[in-house]
């Protein structure tokens, strides 16, 4: 059985920073994608950053230049998957979601919420 556990979020300042897990188990993940995925209220789901299983990575518009290169990173031993973000502002509130990439497969969100 597939699972993806997301965990990480919280209340956050802005110009804060956060790092979210997600834990996966069930699948060979050393051979998977993985994306973080972001739904803000009344907006549709939209891709944050993404990490192939060789390790390279791609992010979206909305958060390149705050973003670091690293932001997005795996840890095949953990079967875990990290975003870590920096400089969040009001607009990057959202629930966020884990995902093996282009598959059915999500996690249950977590909330980041950034206050001013």
């Amino acid at each position: 059985q597939v699972r993806l556990v997301e965990s990480g979020g919280g209340l956050v300042q802005a110009g804060g920073s956060l790092r979210l897990s997600c834990a996966a188990s069930g699948i060979f993940f050393r051979i998977a994608g993985m994306a973080w995925y972001r739904q803000a209220p009344g907006k549709q789901r939209e891709l944050v950053a993404l990490v192939t299983s060789g390790g390279s990575t791609n992010y979206a518009d909305s958060v390149k230049g705050r973003f670091t290169i690293s932001t997005i990173s795996r840890d095949n031993a953990k079967n875990t998957v990290y975003l870590q973000m920096s400089s969040l502002k009001p607009d990057d509130t959202a629930v966020y979601y884990c995902n093996i990439y282009q598959s059915t497969y999500w996690g249950q969100g977590t909330q980041v919420t950034v206050s001013t």
